[in-house]
């Protein structure tokens, strides 16, 4: 199996879970293989037989992509594509293509949570390179007859997140510094929040579709369903902390680049898989904070 990406936030979670079930995985370092180059996906592919590929490499910070949309738009939709022509003209046929979306590429809608029929009006540059991506992905599948499904995933956290400009990781991190908390927006925001473990188990899910040539070109969402103000999510890693402050809050309404509300309609997974978040947000934090704990301080 190849987990692009797997240095990581979710790609190393990815990769740990098929590790530890037993399954051969083959997780390139990002210097190692640049996947913008489809010859040197391909040549992996054919190398290690690969049967499996979880596409998670990409550009995954909001903030970044709207400081740097070119540098974005190039790794996230370029990247996508020349993985899947890899795929498609690799000697060694590939069964299982499993691509990482995201839930902003629905854009903002206020109607939620949005299910996999809704319309991508990704609007920001990091909500349009993961439409994109999306929709060539459907394309490669339709056009091609591709093994290829694509996971629109809600927004993840959870241990090992190093990009402290997230909400959760720059919380803990400030809480286990004993510092106060700062919000960049006016806190009303609402997030669609999944633990990390929870989207792993999405991941497998969405592959084991796979196996029925039928589910080739399905896009399917993960998420809780539930957005929470992340005012609230704030306030919960302090209780969780055991601390006794108030959060500085700079910001007034939301950051651009950044969307209001978002949540997603993950029934057709839970219906047909049998997946479901088995991790709620108080034991979602709770564990994510003593990570941090355990980390940094």
């Amino acid at each position: 199996m190849l987990v692009t990406g797997a240095q990581g936030f979710i790609g190393s979670w990815l990769a740990a879970r098929l590790r530890s079930d037993g399954a051969p995985v083959v997780a390139p370092e990002r210097e190692v293989l640049d996947v913008t180059d489809p010859s040197a996906v391909r040549e992996l592919l054919e190398e290690h037989r690969v049967a499996t590929v979880f596409h998670l490499a990409a550009q995954s910070t909001v903030k970044q992509a709207y400081r740097d949309p070119a540098g974005t738009l190039d790794v996230n939709i370029r990247g996508t594509y020349n993985v899947l022509e890899a795929c498609r003209t690799s000697a060694v046929p590939v069964e299982r293509i499993v691509i990482a979306s995201s839930y902003l590429a629905y854009g903002g809608q206020p109607d939620g949570p949005l299910g996999v029929e809704s319309e991508l009006r990704g609007m920001y540059p990091y909500d349009v390179s993961k439409a994109c991506a999306d929709a060539i992905s459907r394309s490669y599948a339709h056009s091609y007859d591709l093994p290829i499904a694509v996971l629109r995933l809600a927004n993840v956290y959870g241990g090992g997140d190093f990009n402290f400009t997230r909400l959760v990781p720059e919380t803990a991190r400030a809480l286990v510094r004993g510092e106060r908390p700062v919000l960049r927006s006016d806190g009303t925001p609402e997030r669609d929040f999944l633990y990390v473990e929870d989207a792993v188990d999405a991941y497998l899910a969405v592959a084991s579709t796979l196996d029925d040539p039928s589910a080739r070109g399905r896009a399917w969402n993960a998420g809780a369903g539930e957005p929470v103000a992340v005012l609230e999510v704030v306030r919960r890693l302090i209780g969780v902390a055991g601390r006794d402050v108030d959060p500085v809050i700079e910001g007034k309404g939301t950051p651009p680049g950044e969307l209001d509300r978002q949540a997603v309609d993950a029934s057709a997974l839970r219906d047909e898989t049998g997946w479901r978040p088995r991790w709620d947000l108080d034991r979602g934090l709770d564990e994510t904070y003593s990570w941090y704990r355990s980390e940094l301080g």
